[in-house]
């Protein structure tokens, strides 16, 4: 709670009285999770950690799903792939998201502190710098596994979004990211230790709810069910630019950028070309109606055809043959011929 003294007209006098005013308070922790000597581990880096352990988890169950589980050619996917696709990932994620931060958001700062680059432990990532270096991490990966890359990006976009809720969750212990001013009587708003005595919206749990858990329920049930290869990962583009685009509205602007043409944000700016990309990708990877659930054998060594990814059938009897012949009324002999009422069948020669 917090009391604030507000003008009120009484008695034809202007007076100022104290009105006290709910308001929840930033729970203030210490960046730093742990500390020994001159160990220092900050919470921001065990949530990188934490995204990376259920991305891992996710990943294994999503060999199960099809079409991964049907995957034979060039080779079946196995969790040394997971490992290896991981590895990449975190890569790009830490040099291509502080990269993508130093050039996007404060490039003028780091050119005269080329050292504070290196400090990723103090915040400062940025998603679409993040993005675009698992991209190249998975370009190399399809490359040395002779795999397509969309269907890589297939199995690895679905795990994403919980990550992107460990890292906003970060953001908020940081205290950093907050968001823009909110009115008095917002339950929730909070005032943030370098945000000013203002009060504010938590816009990163705003954008952890959004695009973390929301996205994840949703594109995680969506390639549930067999899509043609793009199609997952084209969601998320869609799903991932659409929700930073809304939550960007309570998001404060950095302050060194402010608000750009149109009045809109440097993060909605560059959310717009990931929503237009991913329509398009999606509309070509129908078009293109590449599948990548493969045929498996059965054990008599016949080739059955999985289901349309789009469509699965009803398995109408009337429409698929069972490759049983009718059998005649009549009996055939063996000479193939059929004899006639009365007489004997003759002899073979």
């Amino acid at each position: 709670m917090l009391a604030e003294r507000f003008p009120v007209f009484v008695g034809g006098v202007w007076k100022a009285c104290s009105v006290t005013i709910l308001e929840l308070p930033f729970p203030n922790m210490d960046p730093v999770a742990i500390a020994i000597g001159p160990v220092r581990i900050h919470w921001y880096a065990i949530m990188y950690l934490l995204a990376f352990a259920m991305a891992y988890g996710l990943m294994r169950l999503r060999l199960r799903h099809q079409p991964f589980v049907s995957i034979t050619k060039p080779s079946p996917w196995v969790p040394a792939d997971i490992e290896d696709l991981l590895l990449y990932g975190i890569a790009g994620v830490i040099l291509g998201g502080r990269l993508g931060y130093v050039l996007f958001y404060q490039l003028g700062y780091y050119v005269g502190h080329p050292l504070d680059v290196l400090k990723v432990w103090d915040g400062g990532m940025s998603f679409h710098g993040g993005a675009i270096g698992v991209i190249l991490g998975m370009v190399f990966f399809a490359r040395r596994r002779s795999r397509p890359f969309l269907q890589v990006a297939d199995f690895l976009v679905p795990s994403v979004p919980i990550g992107l809720a460990a890292g906003r969750i970060g953001n908020f212990i940081n205290g950093e990211l907050w968001g823009r001013a909110a009115p008095a009587d917002l339950p929730w708003a909070m005032r943030f230790p370098t945000g000013g005595n203002v009060l504010r919206h938590p816009s990163q749990l705003y954008q952890a709810l959004l695009e973390g858990v929301l996205l994840f329920v949703l594109l995680w049930f969506y390639a549930r069910k067999p899509r043609f290869r793009g199609q997952v990962a084209a969601a998320f583009l869609v799903g991932y630019g659409f929700f930073r685009f809304i939550a960007e509205y309570w998001r404060e602007p950095d302050s060194q950028l402010g608000f750009l043409s149109l009045g809109l944000s440097m993060g909605q700016w560059l959310s717009v070309p990931m929503i237009l990309a991913g329509a398009a990708l999606w509309l070509w990877a129908r078009r293109g109606g590449v599948s990548d659930v493969q045929e498996s054998t059965d054990e008599s060594g016949e080739e059955t055809a999985d289901e349309d990814p789009e469509e699965k059938t009803g398995g109408d009897a009337g429409e698929k043959s069972t490759g049983a012949v009718e059998e005649s009324p009549e009996t055939v002999d063996e000479a193939g011929e059929t004899p006639a009422e009365g007489d004997e069948t003759p002899s073979q020669s």
